[in-house]
């Protein structure tokens, strides 16, 4: 309970960027969180630390760095935010208890969402095959949404007003969304083998979920953005027709009628 807590303070001063602009909560504030959850577990266990769990801590740090460096990166970009107007509710209608709801929430999602690695190093559990396991996912998903954004990037200079279909945006629309999926699904399944009670199986159980729901709430709110932008182009109707919008091989081709994906 202690680390746990630890590492939930962490993430609540990591995410409090959130108060400045409070999509940043969810946005810089959630990869700033996750990078200094890896940096907490490396000091926490420094003394425990095996191969397996001390490569998993650090691909928490990288994934979390990554992520943050390039949210920076595109909201400090003027065309971005111009792009964007308008398109994100602004911080005048947000209350400040709506905001310290979204803060504590999100702080605490993104410590269970890392919790199968913290189980694993406060149970003193051994590195097994799922840590490895666990890690090879983890390392794919976070090949695949880093590649997805370099994609991306490289065809908006190139094309800034068409959408992206060439790459990893072939086999689904939203590829950087698959690699989160991907990264998370290999925390939570590292840690399938260690889970001591009920209260460790029910945090990763949450976090896993939960995050899940988030990725599609953000792929409901992408397609409808794109609808609104591309809506009218014969080759983006076609495109989306025939690309699933995150499975690759799945044919779930929208969400934006599922109104439940809020996040």
């Amino acid at each position: 309970m202690r680390s746990f807590l630890i590492l939930l303070a962490l993430a609540l001063v990591a995410s409090s960027c959130g108060f400045r602009k409070y999509v940043w909560f969810i946005s810089i504030g959630y990869g700033t969180a996750i990078g200094l959850i890896g940096v907490g577990l490396l000091a926490l266990f420094r003394d425990s630390l095996t191969i397996g769990t001390a490569s998993q801590c650090a691909l928490l740090v990288v994934y979390g760095c990554r992520l943050a460096g390039y949210l920076v990166y595109r909201d400090a970009k003027t065309s971005y935010n111009r792009r964007m107007k308008g398109e994100i509710k602004s911080d005048d209608g947000v209350s400040l208890a709506a905001k310290v709801g979204i803060w504590v929430s999100a702080s605490l999602l993104y410590v269970l969402q890392t919790s199968p690695v913290l189980f694993r190093l406060g149970d003193n559990r051994d590195t097994d095959a799922l840590c490895y396991v666990g890690l090879a996912i983890s390392a794919t998903g976070l090949v695949l949404e880093t590649t997805a954004d370099l994609q991306k990037n490289r065809e908006k200079r190139e094309r800034p007003g068409r959408f992206v279909d060439t790459g990893l945006f072939r086999l689904v629309r939203c590829p950087n969304y698959l690699g989160e999926m991907v990264f998370w699904t290999g925390v939570f399944a590292s840690g399938l083998s260690v889970y001591g009670n009920a209260i460790e199986l029910a945090c990763s159980i949450l976090g896993y979920p939960g995050i899940i729901y988030v990725m599609f709430g953000g792929t409901r709110r992408l397609e409808i953005r794109q609808d609104k932008n591309y809506g009218d182009d014969p080759e983006y109707r076609d495109y989306k027709s025939r690309t699933p919008i995150m499975v690759p091989f799945v044919p779930l081709y929208s969400v934006k009628d599922h109104k439940w994906l809020v996040a």
